[in-house]
């Protein structure tokens, strides 16, 4: 999974969202400064876009994405680059700005989640380095995993 690293396009976002719930490395902005995009690909990121002239003009570095839904564009991304993502990349990346997530310190967790949260979590608590957001196993990632599961991802990979 580590090389497998993509930007999306400003039509992307909830697809976007969907690849960092999965593990993958997905750089998306709501719009790009010009160029940029094209920085990204240089650096070895491959492009995901819905724009047909976009897709063509940047080759084997991109992915014209069809569906309208971001399960049909999911699964068919998933089925076209052969990903399997392992159930234990789930959750690993910041769903905002995509860094790696570390284990929370419990000082640090019993101080920014709500009490309750701290003493059903506490080791499962896991914090963004750069956005200092935290997360823990609870409601929205129960009805993540499930979606995942129903769109074909099982947990038992």
């Amino acid at each position: 999974m580590d090389d497998m690293r993509f930007v999306a396009d400003s039509m992307l976002g909830r697809l976007a969202k969907w690849l960092r719930v999965l593990g993958y490395d997905t750089h998306y902005q709501a719009s790009y400064p010009p160029g940029v995009m094209d920085a990204l690909i240089r650096d070895g990121r491959l492009l995901l876009t819905r724009h047909r002239k976009r897709a063509e003009m940047s080759g084997k570095r991109a992915v014209f994405i069809h569906g309208n839904h971001v399960s049909e564009q999911l699964i068919a991304l998933t089925r076209e680059l052969h990903m399997t993502p392992p159930p234990s990349a789930w959750f690993n990346r910041c769903l905002i700005c995509n860094t790696q997530l570390r284990q929370a310190c419990e000082s640090d967790a019993r101080e920014k989640v709500p009490e309750y949260v701290f003493y059903q979590n506490m080791g499962r608590i896991r914090f963004c380095p750069s956005c200092d957001r935290y997360f823990w196993p609870g409601s929205h990632r129960s009805t993540m995993a499930a979606q995942l599961r129903e769109w074909g991802f099982p947990l038992d990979r």
